[in-house]
């Protein structure tokens, strides 16, 4: 082929680009584009993987369509593969020879068809359908080879449908073949059902003989009523909120006069339209949206799962639509405080309902993207983002960055999760500006100047709280701080007491206390010792979270003071505290292994031969591991006595058997305080038979934050346990409270929160996981532990905040007006003071050279402020060639961040002692760079030594990086190494 008729190509793949990728199967496609260079070809495959297939397709239509390096015939290759792997329909619409309107609006309501009745059409036997389908050419070897080795793997129903979505890319007339394989299969029934044949009065269809299947033109004009009907039913059923029927039960529509089976997914088709997804929502729902749909900033305060999001999203298409009515551009962000709710919002709402209309794209701590967040922003109608990515750019725009942006820029903001709006919170640092600016825009409007414009504001929340209020008028405050953070005209809520309400059934299982604890008391035994040895005196009851709070003060300060004897001391106190509280929660088996794990791998660690083979440790650590020898026996052999094990598990254990033994299909999560308990519940519970006897399938899920001496879980870790238990290949999750708020899980019929009592917003986030008919709460709590009470605590300020939320909403508008204004007012002098006092401590700011740093751990010297440069005004890296010399590099898959321009990947530790980490290893525009964490280290100030949290409570400023000096460094090293190599 010629130059021009390659362009044209290109154009043609432009114009039928939206139908192409849904008909390009990409790759067994790939291996046959010759002209794709193998990085190109990579990228598509990591997308194929990471998105599935049209989203692949996409991005191989976009690389052939954009590309100046493809070979001239490249479009005649192009054709040629399509049609080798069967994309023949595909194949037609390169050519130029798309089919008629009229023959392609009937394919496209067969697909749709093939669509909305899988739900029976997976029942069908995929082994003799593969074949048959194979026989008539709607398959390929590949596509057989394929379908066949998914059956085999994941069942008949998984085959099923990876023949139906390759069957639909076949070009038309596929479908009466595919009627005409089903007859061939003996699949009579589904045949009467995709012919649309009616029944008689004795429900029995009259059968079409098999020697003359429906052509495609026959079938699409025999059903487009009958798919009218179906649409009409369904939107009734959703407006009058009337069950819908399931399709397999009698009466159901699956049995209906029209003989149309539907899946239940809100989808109205249209026989000459794409298929979109109307948003439908129910009287309450539609009632609290109203306010928003005035353009009022509003809060949204519903339970988990009746619809906050959905809301959102209905009211984010009113606002782009009258927008654009108005001609007048929109631009929605949407804020999450979790990465994983970015993925969850996109796939599950915003771009599931809005993509065929508008541009979603999604940005996170974990994004692949590789350009800057405003060009994403301006390249996009929806962007859906963690806060702090969008407080990073705006802090950038403030201080004059080009790569920075405004609150201006949008003009929705919707924030999820939006009671975390307070003091110290990412959410309230944008809002405080976005206050500030409102402020601002009335002295403007008094000098007749134009005001800056400010996005519309939707919060969403299932529990603002009342912020630990110990009084009604408190909780009222709470409500009032919340609503004016937010600039809300109004918090719009729903009591639920009509049927559409899924409160659980609540109950409290007191276990029995402990009679006898000889294995806690030989744990208190030894820390009685270190606290001698150490001369340390504690304020709290060993086991328990104020011991814990105790003994990490006791260990900063020991670290600030270099007292290697207390440091030791302490951080072995706080191993023997989490023991404690696992052998009065888990098995005592389980805080067995926990302390010799942990002192195995310390005395490894520790353990370095000199050179004439003999270990050299200190007096105190020598001290510590003779204690913990010399009571291992002991606590062996207590383990192994079930009269002394608490009597927690063994009520859990009946509520569990309970649950299964009662319900026809269980699911359930049980909720724990630490991730050691999660993961040591879930291994009771598998190898416990009586379990399995009843069919629980458990699994663990905990968080991915690198903080304890858990290895946390990967994003894709849990998203993979998350679509187990969706699929019901797990039907019980035992989490920490990662899996309380936000994140997307299954409607649950039972949640349990074992020994485990936080505050009221915690409480009602759990209890909604509860969200299938006939759930139950229940808390399981040792009598006398306190549990119980607490959660009392909780049910009451949660009445509170239900009272505090009522009397805010009756409110006089002058009344609530003025108290929002003074709370507004007060943040926004808060803030200044906060400003003035910042720039005050940096005026008095001392130079780099001034500090030192070294380790938390050993006490061994590190390096001087001198060498220490900032990365984007934030990120504290060392990359001087000595600074490398004193720590090793771990690999530490749940670490791995891509941000745009730079990624993390590992975490660095210090060489001498082998246990503090100090940091994680930063790939910044591919130079290596580590990057410290000063909570990690003791800084030596003038002549006093400190610990800090955060770089910012430093009085030092550090230098820019400077990126080009490191890299002309590089480039000199590797070009001396490249001279040596040749010599």
């Amino acid at each position: 082929m010629s130059c021009d008729q390659d362009a044209e190509t290109r154009h043609i793949l432009d114009c039928f680009r939206d139908r192409l990728k849904r008909l390009v199967q990409v790759e067994p496609l790939l291996d046959l584009l010759h002209f794709l260079e193998p990085d190109r070809k990579d990228r598509i495959k990591a997308k194929f993987r990471e998105e599935g297939n049209i989203s692949a397709a996409a991005l191989l239509l976009d690389e052939i369509i954009h590309s100046k390096n493809c070979e001239q015939g490249w479009s005649r290759e192009l054709i040629t593969a399509l049609e080798t792997v069967g994309c023949k329909h595909a194949a037609k619409y390169v050519l130029n020879s798309p089919p008629e309107p009229t023959e392609e609006a009937e394919n496209d309501s067969c697909v749709r068809l093939i669509d909305l009745l899988q739900l029976t059409l997976v029942n069908m036997k995929t082994a003799d359908m593969c074949a048959h389908c194979r026989a008539l050419g709607l398959l390929t070897l590949e596509d057989q080879e394929n379908i066949l080795k998914l059956t085999e793997n994941q069942g008949n129903i998984g085959g099923a449908r990876l023949l139906l979505k390759r069957l639909v890319k076949n070009e038309a007339g596929w479908f009466s073949k595919f009627l005409q394989a089903l007859e061939d299969t003996e699949h009579h029934e589904l045949v009467r059902e995709r012919r649309g044949e009616p029944c008689n009065e004795d429900g029995e269809a009259h059968v079409q003989h098999k020697s003359s299947p429906a052509t495609d033109k026959e079938f699409h004009q025999a059903s487009s009523v009958r798919l009218d009907d179906v649409n009409a039913v369904f939107r009734t059923r959703v407006r009058t909120r009337e069950p819908y029927p399931s399709p397999l039960k009698k009466g159901g529509l699956g049995e209906s006069k029209h003989n149309c089976l539907i899946t239940g997914s809100p989808l109205f088709l249209s026989s000459s339209e794409e298929r979109k997804r109307d948003i439908v929502l129910r009287d309450y729902q539609m009632e609290v949206a109203r306010p928003a749909l005035e353009e009022k900033n509003i809060i949204i305060c519903l339970p988990t799962g009746s619809g906050k999001t959905r809301v959102a999203v209905y009211i984010t298409k009113e606002h782009l639509e009258r927008r654009k009515q108005m001609g007048q551009p929109g631009k929605v962000v949407v804020l999450v405080n979790k990465v994983p709710l970015v993925e969850q919002h996109y796939k599950a709402e915003f771009g599931r309902f809005l993509k065929h209309q508008y541009s979603v794209e999604r940005v996170s701590g974990a994004s692949q993207l590789k350009i800057s967040f405003p060009q994403i922003m301006e390249q996009n109608d929806i962007i859906i983002c963690t806060a702090q990515i969008l407080e990073n750019s705006l802090a950038k725009a403030k201080n004059g960055d080009e790569d920075g942006i405004k609150l201006s820029q949008f003009t929705l903001m919707v924030i999820d999760e939006c009671h975390h709006t307070k003091k110290g919170g990412v959410y309230n640092h944008i809002m405080i500006r976005y206050l500030k600016q409102k402020h601002q825009n009335q002295l403007l409007k008094k000098q007749e100047k134009s005001p800056v414009a400010l996005p519309q504001i939707l919060g969403l929340t299932a529990s603002p709280g009342v912020g630990g209020a110990m009084s009604q008028q408190r909780a009222e405050e709470h409500i009032l701080q919340i609503c004016a953070n937010l600039d809300a005209f109004t918090i719009k809520t729903k009591t639920f007491e009509e049927e559409e309400a899924k409160t659980p059934y609540k109950r409290i299982a007191r276990a029995e206390e402990r009679k006898e604890d000889p294995f806690g008391d030989v744990i208190k035994k030894i820390m009685d010792e270190i606290h001698e040895q150490a001369d340390l005196k504690p304020l709290c009851e060993p086991g328990t979270q104020n011991y814990e709070q105790w003994v990490v003060q006791k260990e900063q300060n020991a670290a600030k003071e270099e007292n290697q004897k207390v440091r030791v001391c302490a951080e072995h106190l706080r191993q023997y505290n989490e023991a404690l509280y696992q052998s009065n929660t888990i098995r005592m088996s389980d805080a067995f292994r926990f302390l010799n794990k942990y002192h195995n791998e310390e005395l490894k660690t520790k353990s370095s031969p000199d050179e004439e083979g003999t270990v050299t440790i200190t007096d105190t650590e020598r001290f510590l591991f003779t204690l913990f020898k010399d009571n291992k026996a002991k606590l062996q052999e207590l383990m192994g006595k079930p009269q002394y094990e608490n009597n927690n598990l063994a009520q859990l254990k009946t509520n569990i058997l309970k649950e299964f033994s009662t319900r026809e299909r269980a699911r359930g999560i049980i909720f724990t305080r630490t991730r050691l308990s999660a993961i040591a519940l879930c291994q009771w519970i598998q190898e416990n038979p009586k379990f399995d006897e009843v069919g629980v399938s458990a699994s663990y899920l905990i968080g991915g934050g690198d903080q304890s001496v858990v290895k946390p879980m990967t994003a894709a870790e849990q998203k993979d346990v998350l679509n187990k238990f969706r699929d019901g290949q797990i039907n019980l999750l035992i989490a920490t409270t990662v899996a309380e708020e936000g994140l997307d899980i299954a409607e649950c019929n039972f949640v349990i929160r074992y020994c485990l009592v936080t505050n009221e917003i915690a409480m009602i986030q759990a209890r909604g996981r509860g969200r299938a008919e006939d759930s139950s709460y229940t808390l399981v709590a040792e009598a006398g532990s306190g549990v119980a009470e607490r959660e009392s605590v909780n049910e009451y300020r949660e009445k509170m905040m239900s009272k505090a939320i009522a009397k805010v909403c009756k409110m006089n508008r002058a009344d609530y007006e003025k108290k929002i204004r003074e709370f507004q007012m007060q943040a926004i002098m808060e803030e200044k003071v906060k400003i003035k006092k910042k720039l005050q401590k940096g005026m008095m700011k001392e130079p780099p050279s001034k500090i030192s740093l070294s380790c938390r751990q050993c006490s061994v010297f590190v390096c001087s402020g001198e060498d220490i440069e900032k990365i984007e005004n934030m990120h504290h890296v060392n990359v001087t060639p000595q600074f490398s010399e004193l720590f090793i590099v771990r690999e530490n898959a749940s670490l791995q961040e891509r941000l745009l321009d730079y990624e993390t990947n590992g975490v660095i530790a210090c060489k001498n002692c082998g246990l503090q980490q100090w940091g994680s290893m930063m790939l910044y525009k591919s130079i290596e760079c580590p990057c410290l964490h000063i909570k990690n280290f003791v800084v030596t100030y003038g002549s006093k030594k400190k610990t800090f949290s955060k770089w910012s409570e430093l009085p030092i400023k550090f230098p820019a990086f400077d990126y080009t000096q490191h890299a002309d460094l590089l480039v000199e090293d590797s070009g001396e190494e490249e001279d040596m190599e040749t010599d």
